[in-house]
């Protein structure tokens, strides 16, 4: 026999008995659909969580904290950890940070403000991708960068006086909307662009305090942070700022000095730099492992994104191989049916068995017009299952968010995927549910096989 002819001889016999062998799809259907949504689940709050870890973050960065000196001790990270790091292989960029140690007076014309100034270095920080809002890179040493909020912190006298009296009035008042992280520049913090600020720092000399001023240019405006309560009010100074600083508080970092004889005195002048904020950038996310095990090995402390993902992807793949274990158990229920209805399409057609037998047909064909019948079954009840999970996917993603708003009166999470049926995951509900058919269809198929040709063929008179 011919396999067209072998599916002919099925689709025969499956159409002789249309309703029950609809009834097996349906149960097969409700099975592998009942499968990919429940699995699709994890897939969909991974995708979910995997995005709120991975927004606005680099997977190529790797943070250093310092280097390990004892089980509980740690070194902060200077110039020569700084060039042993730069010095690795697939080593794009090294970025270091560290700042003004007191709250520098910043002031254009009218406008002041206080807030940190932070000494980076450019030509590293432009190869990590550092991006800018509006304007450009500095390219002299006295030029800076300030932060995407940092000239809404400028204010005249009046604005200032009009927000402390605003504050008094209502101490529960909202700050303006500009404030709360808006993603486009303001006009006012376009205008700032080529204007000389003044840095201004004080220092006590005995009894006596003075103020210091460092004239610098604002050439550009960072880029907005990625999250919306992310404020970036920092303003990017270069080295050589810092110096001036330095020279003339006479302690490094441009500590101020306590007014408290027993308080610590700053650190002095001369003493090695050192880094409050490490970042090593990897030139391919392939390569971020093999920097953090060197780095590892030299005894830095380091954190990777990578590393968290890992652990979260390993999380969610177990849960994953739950669900898929807890729906395929729905595929099993369902193969009862695709036993029963097998046992019994065996039964009927016993005579046509055994005219099968009489003519020669080998046990292996007919056992395979039997496996086909029930893979038939399978791929049927795969189709429409897969089918069905889509839909009911589309309609949960879409409605989830309507009812925790109306159950809980809130929002849900930004961007919150409760269900996800990528290609992958439908292949393998596909394949165990036709998988699970065919193995349900094997032993009626053998029981065919061993059907006796004299009492296939006996009839009743």
């Amino acid at each position: 026999m011919k396999w067209k002819d072998r599916f002919r001889f099925v689709r025969q016999n499956m159409k002789k008995n249309r309703s029950r062998v609809f009834m097996t799809v349906l149960a097969t259907a409700i099975g592998c659909s009942f499968l990919i949504v429940l699995a699709s689940v994890g897939f969909g709050l991974q995708k979910s969580v995997v995005a709120d870890i991975t927004e606005g973050r680099l997977l190529t960065q790797i943070m250093v904290h310092g280097v390990k000196e004892s089980e509980k001790s740690f070194r902060q990270i200077g110039d020569d950890e700084i060039g042993y790091m730069e010095s690795q292989d697939h080593v794009k960029a090294v970025t270091r940070r560290y700042g003004v140690q007191q709250s520098a007076e910043f002031r254009i014309g009218e406008l002041q403000g206080h807030g940190q100034a932070v000494v980076v270095d450019m030509p590293s920080e432009a190869k990590a991708g550092f991006e800018l809002a509006e304007g450009r890179m500095p390219q002299q040493d006295f030029e800076i960068v300030i932060g995407f909020n940092f000239a809404e912190s400028m204010l005249t006298p009046e604005e200032r006086k009009q927000m402390e009296e605003q504050r008094q009035d209502n101490a529960d008042a909202e700050e303006p909307a500009a404030v709360k992280g808006e993603k486009t520049v303001s006009d006012k913090a376009k205008s700032l662009i080529g204007k000389t600020m003044n840095v201004q720092v004080v220092q006590r000399f005995g009894e006596e305090t003075k103020s210091f001023a460092v004239p610098v240019t604002i050439v550009g405006i960072g880029k907005a942070p990625s999250r919306e309560w992310l404020q970036d009010r920092y303003v990017y100074i270069h080295e050589r700022v810092m110096k001036q600083i330095e020279s003339f508080t006479q302690t490094a970092y441009g500590a101020m000095t306590s007014k408290n004889p027993e308080d610590p005195a700053p650190e002095s002048l001369g003493q090695p730099r050192i880094y409050n904020e490490v970042y090593v950038y990897a030139d391919r996310v392939e390569n971020v492992k093999s920097i953090v095990e060197r780095l590892k090995t030299a005894n830095y402390a380091t954190y990777s994104i990578v590393d968290q993902l890992d652990q979260v992807n390993a999380v969610f793949l177990i849960m994953k191989i739950g669900l898929i274990l807890v729906g395929t158990i729905a595929v099993l229920i369902a193969s009862i049916g695709i036993y029963n209805t097998m046992t019994m399409a065996v039964t009927e057609r016993t005579p046509d068995i055994g005219v099968m037998k009489a003519i020669g047909a080998h046990p292996r064909t007919i056992k395979s017009v039997f496996l086909i019948e029930s893979a038939y079954i399978g791929i049927m009840g795969a189709a429409i299952g897969t089918a069905v999970a889509y839909a009911v996917s589309f309609a949960v993603n879409l409605a989830l968010p309507q009812i925790v708003r109306g159950l809980l009166d809130s929002n849900p999470p930004e961007g919150l995927r409760f269900s996800d049926i990528p290609p992958a995951l439908t292949l393998i509900c596909v394949a165990i549910s036709l998988l699970v058919a065919i193995l349900s269809g094997v032993r009626p198929a053998v029981r065919a096989t061993r059907v006796d040709v004299l009492k296939a063929l006996r009839r009743d008179i």
